[in-house]
């Protein structure tokens, strides 16, 4: 999407290197295991590339993936493209940027075309009921991973922590616009970084590299590549590129079924999600649940829960609940006719994955650029902070939500406590417990959930 193109895949030339299909084998591989929803695939990232491999420092790893905290969209997935472009390019961003999403895309066809034949068998339904309340705990665990590197000790920072609560009563309460969220805590952050720098110094992304694992390949003084180099005739190309790949795609949606067909208004509902949408999958999920749900109707409340669900028993970012969703409406639609239901559905599904991600390429390709010139400076990385700050609240406005939809049993009268939920409310302890307190698996969780709610249910 660069010049980078017509230089092959050469990497960094100062110090030792990493060879391209080495990287390619890596990126592969992390397509498959990336399990855990953001904060777990970025640990993954982070123990295999700076604790074991050595490819990159933790100060270079957390300054690059502050950037993409800043940045709309999937942060485990920008980063990762942030990473191979560094070190091999463009090429080598777009490797890892689309291996990261392949492999999720299809396992979440698959397991979308059972959902829409399978999913009201009894026990398909019994699993799904054990697993709504784990990826309630799952957003919890979230918000203590994310907040827990995020927040100092309110009584060393607390503007951070004022900043997470204002931006939770914001979103929960008030219907605050997250990108408004994301721009006030941004002018904060800089502000504080003239009137009191030290509330911002420590914050940023996921924490100050606080551990040494010994000379990294990419480390803390390496010089910066020439291709990482700002270069605005690099810029323009990088935009026009990116202009192209979303203008011809839509050009060719509206010609074949007009501005108000499902998957144009897929395309474009999902182009605004992915440029107007900050803080990650658990933050742009209230935005896509209101206009998925509410405003198109692609699909249902309780199936977009669904949804999560099985984005979370899958490897790649979680947003590729979009693909969930996009099946889902391509199928309710028929998009291709009714004799072409998979097809159709199949299409919508790879046609949002295509508008969702696209701008992510297109940010790290640009900016990158602009970040690698801004290691150490306050001024850069304390807006980052108070936005991270931020997206804590607003993640655990997600919390809150999901937790009140799995609280109660659906069509339930009579007292308050008879419409609790009482299974679901224990699922989602226990749950949350083995989480956090003894640091079980993702899947180990979802497994042991699916199946408490498969005997819950079938032994009603």
């Amino acid at each position: 999407m660069n010049s980078g193109m017509s230089e092959g895949v050469a990497p960094l030339t100062s110090g030792p290197t990493i060879g391209f299909r080495e990287a390619l084998k890596f990126w592969f591989k992390l397509g498959f295991i990336s399990f855990g929803g953001p904060a777990g695939q970025i640990s993954i990232m982070h123990r295999e590339l700076v604790e074991q491999k050595r490819w990159i420092s933790e100060k270079r790893f957390l300054h690059a993936l502050n950037y993409c905290m800043l940045l709309p969209g999937p942060e485990a997935q920008q980063l990762a493209t942030y990473i191979g472009w560094l070190m091999h390019r463009t090429w080598g961003g777009i490797a890892a940027g689309v291996l990261f999403v392949l492999p999720s895309l299809f396992i979440l066809i698959g397991l979308s075309w059972v959902y829409v034949v399978f999913g009201q068998v009894p026990w398909v339904a019994a699993l799904l009921y054990g697993i709504k309340p784990a990826v309630a705990a799952i957003v919890l665990q979230a918000v203590h991973r994310i907040g827990s590197k995020t927040l100092k000790k309110p009584s060393s920072a607390p503007v951070l922590w004022v900043i997470a609560a204002v931006s939770f009563i914001a979103i929960y309460f008030l219907n605050v616009p997250f990108p408004l969220i994301v721009l006030s805590a941004a002018f904060i952050g800089w502000l504080g970084a003239r009137l009191a720098p030290g509330q911002f110094s420590g914050g940023g992304g996921h924490g100050a590299a606080k551990a040494s694992y010994g000379p990294a390949m990419i480390d803390d003084d390496t010089p910066t590549p020439e291709h990482a180099r700002f270069k605005k005739s690099r810029l323009a190309k990088i935009l026009v590129i990116g202009a192209v790949l979303w203008l011809l795609p839509v050009a060719g949606l509206v010609a074949w079924q007009g501005w108000s067909g499902a998957i144009t208004q897929m395309g474009w509902f999902f182009t605004k999600a992915a440029l107007l949408t900050f803080g990650g999958a658990y933050a742009v999920l209230p935005y896509v649940y209101q206009g998925a749900v509410e405003q198109f109707g692609w699909l249902t409340g309780p199936q977009m829960i669904d949804g999560l669900a099985l984005g979370e028993t899958t490897p790649g970012p979680l947003i590729m609940v979009v693909a969930f969703v996009g099946f889902v409406g391509g199928w309710t639609k028929q998009v291709l006719g009714p004799d072409a239901l998979f097809l159709g559905a199949a299409f919508a599904a790879t046609a949002v994955t295509w508008f969702t991600f696209l701008p992510s390429f297109v940010f790290i390709f640009a900016g990158g650029p602009v970040v690698e010139s801004t290691h150490g400076k306050l001024h850069f990385t304390a807006p980052l902070a108070a936005i991270t700050a931020a997206v804590v609240g607003v993640i655990a406005s997600l919390a809150l939500f999901f937790i009140a939809h799995i609280a109660y049993i659906p069509g339930a009268t009579g007292t308050h406590f008879s419409q609790l939920d009482w299974v679901g409310l224990l699922i989602a302890t226990v749950a949350a417990v083995a989480l956090l307190r003894y640091k079980v698996g993702v899947i180990p969780v979802i497994a042991a959930s699916a199946m408490a709610g498969l005997v819950a249910r079938l032994s009603v």
